[in-house]
């Protein structure tokens, strides 16, 4: 699982640090309540400014590992994290960025006390020290004055109301894909992100390795000709990650779960072991199966060729072979999805089907590119030997970036976009939910992607967003 909190610790202070005067203010950061206790290098924010007053008058001295001797990165330079679920994602995310000198973790949440034992202990033996702070609700861990950022990596029927209100927090985002459960749900996260003018990270990290940003420069400087045809290969089936699949039957939740909490704003159903942990997203309850769990993946790479970062299909439909809606695992098995882009583009996403391979193909009038991880192939065998298309050749140029955590902690730095925004994020999964959509109703569906709405058929339009259960709420 990828689901949060569990220790429902109110913790206040932390390693706020020596914050820079400038910089520091210029990002938007406020100054912690006067009650908060002083950093571990025994200053406040507030403190700080008045020492730095004092040091016109009279120099102070500090020992080096405060300025960043020793090899380390001064505490003013660094970026405060908390990390929200550790299932799945978490750990890798996680260990990533404790990776990174100018990060410093400070607080983990999730709703599991194991997997919260596990993630603090990790963050803690990793720094030598006992920082690391437990929450059991995600709010409070975001209600901290002294955490810029959070990485967020649970179910998906969390993601937009843990997105907005770290939005609303005023924390940047590192966050997972699919961006949500439902269009609507990535709509409102888009306006949160937007209207508070935060810095969010898609975790599509396939734009982070070079053998994708080829292939998609390929085809944006039209050396495959005009293009005609996308083709996205998805996996099929279900997968059970968390090994599990056998105990399928009604129970009482472990005490170390808080189960209610964890479904959240999705319809209460009855405990069972296989549909939590990891393998939560094989059920529309919580998930999306193996369509939406990789649509932001390589239909994020597809659309990065075809330029449709910000615009999506004009009609698409689809056609799937579904569990009954009981089972226990009840998402789409075997799918192909039909979604037509102006210019005469025809896109097919499909699972199960033989004929698309997996990863992202594009198809031109003068030849054709295929990527998949640790893979290329196209018509032009010269390709394959070019780090990238070569100057002569090349009239665009895409976003480059050689890690994607890394991207993530410079654009917090700089305030500038990262490589996968939450825009990209946002219009990367609306074919794969317009095509589960297409599917669920049986017809095709027409979709004004400037509009951003359902043409003309008030059934499939409902399924734009999904009901809450009490008492939450989506601001």
């Amino acid at each position: 699982m990828a689901a949060f909190g569990a220790s429902a610790a109110h913790v206040t202070g932390g390693t706020d640090g020596l914050f820079p005067l400038v910089s520091r203010l210029l990002l938007g950061h406020d100054a912690p309540p006067m009650n908060k206790p002083v950093s571990r290098f025994g200053f406040t924010r507030r403190q700080f400014i008045t020492a730095s007053s004092a040091a016109l008058i009279a120099p102070m001295i500090v020992p080096s590992r405060v300025l960043g001797g020793e090899g380390k990165t001064a505490p003013s330079e660094r970026i405060t994290m908390g990390v929200v679920g550790w299932g799945m994602q978490g750990p890798g995310n996680t260990h990533g960025f404790l990776t990174q000198k100018d990060c410093q973790i400070l607080a983990a949440c999730d709703l599991d006390k194991q997997h919260l034992a596990q993630a603090v202990d990790t963050v803690n033996g990793h720094y030598k020290n006992k920082d690391c702070k437990a929450y059991h609700d995600y709010r409070e861990l975001m209600a901290r004055k002294d955490i810029d950022t959070v990485m967020i990596a649970i179910p998906d029927q969390w993601h937009a109301m843990v997105s907005v209100e770290a939005a609303r927090q005023k924390k940047d985002i590192y966050g997972e894909k699919p961006l949500a459960r439902t269009i609507a749900e990535q709509q409102a996260i888009v306006k949160a992100v937007q209207k508070h003018k935060r810095i969010w990270q898609t975790g599509s990290w396939q734009r982070s390795q070079p053998n994708f940003h080829k292939a998609a420069e390929i085809v944006r400087n039209g050396l495959i000709g005009k293009l005609t045809r996308v083709e996205v290969g998805l996996p099929s089936g279900h997968h059970d990650f968390a090994g599990t699949a056998s105990k399928n039957k009604v129970t009482n939740p472990p005490e170390h779960l808080d189960y209610d909490f964890w479904i959240g704003p999705s319809k209460m159903m009855p405990y069972i072991e296989a549909r939590v942990h990891m393998n939560w997203r094989w059920h529309y309850n919580t998930g999306g199966g193996q369509l939406l769990d990789w649509i932001g993946h390589h239909c994020d790479i597809a659309h990065w060729g075809m330029d449709c970062d910000g615009s999506g299909p004009t009609e698409i439909e689809g056609q799937g072979e579904f569990p009954p809606e009981d089972a226990m695992w009840n998402t789409c098995t075997k799918y192909r999805i039909t979604a037509q882009y102006p210019q005469d583009i025809t896109m097919i996403i499909a699972g199960g089907h033989g004929d698309i391979r997996g990863g992202t193909k594009w198809i031109g009038t003068d030849g054709w590119v295929w990527v998949d991880r640790g893979g290329f192939d196209a018509s032009n065998k010269e390709w394959k030997d070019w780090d990238r298309v070569p100057e002569n050749q090349r009239k665009v140029s895409l976003y480059e970036s050689s890690s994607h955590g890394r991207n993530f902690l410079d654009c917090v730095k700089s305030r500038k976009p990262t490589i996968t925004p939450v825009e990209t994020a946002h219009h990367s999964a609306i074919p794969g939910h317009l095509g589960l959509i297409a599917m669920m109703v049986g017809r095709k569906i027409k979709w004004n992607s400037k509009r951003e709405v359902i043409v003309g058929d008030a059934d499939a339009s409902k399924l734009l967003t999904r009901s809450y259960r009490a008492p939450w709420k989506l601001a």
